[in-house]
């Protein structure tokens, strides 16, 4: 099901998708890198008073923080409430308070406890440093500012390169905010899309037999979240234009992860693509945060084991990606990937990147005869665009985007299939591409024609299983 929110409207569509959540427009957004967002630990500075087991303190607080992990946040907001009123001036408390909030991605709770009590002389710069990564997290530089100006009158020199990273993120939040457009109220919701299966599968459901894997066994759930568009001019409009390559390549690439872990052994994988519906896609101008993965996770039935999420920068044409293992557990993350390339190097590079994250993951491909064997692509880069295109013309078929931003041709899906002959998902990509197309009544390319009939005649596609749909291109 696709539960879709839009300008207030709530509406329900069936298809063979999930929703994952509804994010604003202006929803939290990180500091840009390590070190400044790495948290701070729960463990006071040397200096500071050791925690005493009288008073029950150190209980209570371990039992909220048990209480946060069973996803009881009223129950652990009454015990922090209740030890904040006796204990409140304990630089170890707010810590261990703001970390466990932190961590567990309640966000703007960590504000409301903390922003009327962090005094920097009396509670050091710890809880100082999580209060301002959450309000960096809420976009409010303002109040991030403040935040710093106080550390930095700690005169604390081993904090000097942490802070001034957190100056620089400041000042990236100012700049976007003022350079990012006025919506309007009817565009102040973005909805998450999550896709659970192949996005060239949507309407070959008659031969999922052969087409789909049988997972057995416990299943780790995974959700690839699309990529965020770092550096960019006026993101957010550029979202409402037809999609550009770069675009198209942020919904591209988790589609690509998604369906490579759902054809390998013990993998749920799903991916998340976010839409203004029904007028434009979105585009994430910042990467996403502990808040925004907290609110992903509530939102799936059974919940989620990881999310990974990515960003993507382009300087001149020399591309830098990183993607970030979240943990959804804890709320933290395990592990990040970076790679860049040119577009001479491109296919090489990501081909390279996508197998180290594979075995990183300890993907373990299916047994023979379990739905389509694995195969990834030989040229990556075609085949993220046609899928960014496959979702495309899917979503327009499901009236989630205006015509204008589909593609009117099969350029897209061709040369996917062109470069990578031997991929049979690089095939079926161009043959629904071709069905969606003679559906909304445009005149298929006739070389791309050609290539399907061909195809379709071929071993491959018997092996396949999808021989039969020749009859629809006859």
């Amino acid at each position: 099901m696709i539960l879709f929110a839009s300008g207030g409207v709530r509406v329900l569509l069936k298809a063979e998708m999930g929703f994952l959540d509804r994010f604003t427009a202006k929803k939290p957004a990180p500091g840009p890198a390590d070190p400044v967002n790495a948290p701070v630990e729960t463990t006071p500075p040397a200096s500071a008073p050791r925690p005493a087991i009288a008073g029950g303190v150190l209980p209570q607080l371990a039992a909220a923080r048990a209480l946060l992990e069973a996803h009881d946040l009223p129950g652990a907001t009454a015990i922090h409430d209740a030890v904040l009123a006796s204990a409140g001036d304990r630089p170890d408390v707010l810590l261990t308070i703001s970390a466990n909030l932190g961590t567990h991605g309640h966000v703007r709770e960590l504000i409301e406890l903390l922003a009327p009590r962090y005094d920097a002389e009396l509670h050091g710069p710890g809880p100082g440093v999580n209060l301002l990564q959450a309000y960096l997290a809420v976009r409010q530089p303002e109040q991030a500012q403040h935040i710093l100006d106080l550390l930095f009158s700690l005169g604390r020199p081993e904090l000097e390169d942490r802070l001034v990273g957190f100056s620089r993120a400041i000042a990236e939040i100012s700049v976007s905010a003022h350079a990012a457009p006025d919506l309007g109220a009817e565009e102040t919701t973005i909805s998450l899309v999550s896709i659970s299966k192949p996005i060239w599968f949507y309407g070959l459901e008659e031969f999922a037999a052969t087409l789909l894997p049988r997972q057995t066994g416990k299943l780790r759930r995974v959700a690839f979240a699309q990529c965020a568009l770092l550096g960019e001019d006026n993101v957010m409009e550029r979202a409402t234009q037809p999609e550009d390559e770069l675009g198209r390549f942020t919904r591209g690439l988790p589609l690509w992860f998604a369906e490579s872990f759902s054809s390998g052994a013990g993998y749920e994988p799903v991916a998340g693509v976010g839409v203004f519906a029904p007028k434009h896609y979105a585009l994430f101008p910042s990467e996403w945060t502990p808040d925004n993965l907290r609110e992903l996770n509530q939102s799936v039935q059974g919940g989620l084991d990881y999310v990974v999420t990515a960003a993507l920068r382009n300087r001149n044409a020399d591309y830098e990606l990183t993607l970030r293992i979240w943990e959804v557990k804890k709320f933290r993350e395990l592990k990040s990937f970076s790679t860049r390339w040119t577009p001479v190097d491109a296919n090489a590079v990501l081909a390279k990147f996508h197998l180290h994250f594979r075995t990183y993951m300890e993907w373990k491909a299916l047994p023979a005869g379990n739905g389509l064997p694995y195969e990834a692509p030989a040229v990556p880069v075609s085949y993220i665009q046609a899928l960014g295109g496959s979702l495309s013309l899917f979503f327009g078929e499901k009236d989630l985007l205006p015509s204008a931003h589909q593609p009117t041709s099969a350029g897209l899906f061709l040369q996917a299939a062109q470069d990578n002959p031997t991929d049979v998902r690089a095939q079926l990509a161009l043959v629904t591409a071709l069905l969606r197309l003679k559906q909304r009544g445009l005149t298929p390319d006739a070389v791309a024609l050609q290539h399907v009939q061909a195809w379709l005649a071929s071993e491959a596609a018997q092996t396949a299983g999808v021989s039969g749909l020749a009859a629809r291109f006859a």
